[in-house]
């Protein structure tokens, strides 16, 4: 089964999320619609501080930040460890308005979408990037 390649961790904190099944067949799903194929995903839930010292060592940024995302595909097959501060997701949930599985959601889908080619780095690509997050959303409550 293709969720079977789908891998949920922690590193320094203790959380779980909602409904590992239900997020593993979504992530299937946004990568199938974009006609790849799944690898092997792994979503690694963390601190502020844990993803900051790897946002330094590994981007020399020197800032919070709610992903670092490692890309590890080859070709039409998506692999990639997704590295997520759920610190920062509940705190950009309360700066947002939005509901803390909302935002972890939408970080989620924003770390998939990088490794399905999506980029945030001019504002075109950020519209881009927030239209496909939202997409996403959008599938999440079909499951």
């Amino acid at each position: 089964m293709l969720t079977d390649n789908i891998f949920f961790h922690t590193e320094d904190i203790s959380f779980a999320l909602d409904s590992e099944k239900k997020t593993s067949n979504w992530l299937v799903k946004l990568i199938e619609r974009h006609n790849k194929k799944l690898g092997e995903l792994n979503c690694i839930f963390c601190s502020d501080d844990y993803l900051l010292k790897l946002n330094q060592e590994h981007l020399n940024h020197d800032y919070f930040t709610d992903i670092v995302t490692f890309d590890y595909c080859h070709n039409d097959v998506i692999s990639g460890d997704l590295f997520i501060s759920v610190d920062r997701t509940k705190e950009n949930a309360k700066t947002f308005g939005k509901t803390e599985s909302n935002e972890l959601n939408r970080v989620i889908a924003h770390g998939l979408l990088h490794l399905l080619g999506f980029s945030d780095k001019t504002p075109e690509d950020i519209v881009e990037m927030r239209s496909m997050e939202e997409e996403a959303l959008t599938m999440w409550l079909s499951f």
